[in-house]
């Protein structure tokens, strides 16, 4: 199997009731067009061992099919304003790879059971700028299931992560994700119940 994608995500999460219109993003600085948008469809199975290593140590390990990024990916913890994303292609059946495997074995090598199942209707926008894209928003309509105990959970919700043309330096991320902020409040948005769709898919 090749190496794994790398990508580093900071973004920021928002909550939204059904019916809430899309924000005007007319006053984001940097970004000068906004993309037609693209309708993904997502499903994601995710997995743990019995003690949840993987959570509590601020590790998501899921393989998902639809959209651009379709594959095995393992998140890791928190490290300042994102997280390191590794991605392996979807390969044969369900079974984890040995390059996944051995990826997490710095948190554990237990065996691996099912936690969740999330369902995203998902369409993703680009904000794009002179440099290229800036950044990132998907409108999410999720459905989740927690396969511990079959209960079931549905939200929307709006994420916004940072593209390469965004800001490089500390001061105009904060500027933008500011501006970004305002405009999501302007429209109804809030800011986000929890800290990511699996936490939420299992009440957290």
């Amino acid at each position: 199997m090749t190496e794994p994608s790398r990508t580093v995500e900071i973004e920021r999460k928002f909550d939204v009731d059904s019916e809430t219109p899309l924000p005007d993003w007319g006053a984001i600085p940097g970004v000068d067009a906004v993309t037609e948008g693209e309708a993904r469809a997502l499903d994601a199975r995710y997995l743990d061992t019995a003690d949840a290593a993987l959570s509590r140590s601020g590790v998501a390990l899921r393989r998902r099919t639809g959209g651009p990024d379709a594959g095995w990916h393992v998140k890791g913890p928190r490290e300042g304003d994102g997280r390191l994303e590794l991605g392996w292609p979807l390969g044969d059946g369900d079974a984890v790879p040995d390059a996944v495997a051995q990826a997490i074995s710095r948190w554990t090598t237990d065996p691996l059971l099912p936690l969740a199942r999330i369902e995203n209707d998902r369409t993703a926008y680009l904000l794009t700028g002179p440099g290229g894209v800036v950044a990132e928003f998907v409108d999410d309509h999720v459905r989740a299931t927690d396969l511990r105990t079959g209960t079931q959970r549905a939200w929307r919700e709006w994420e916004m992560e940072l593209g390469p043309a965004a800001p490089a330096d500390a001061t105009g991320r904060a500027m933008f994700f500011l501006a970004v902020q305002e405009a999501v409040f302007a429209a109804g948005g809030r800011h986000a119940s929890s800290g990511s769709k699996l936490a939420r898919a299992l009440g957290f």
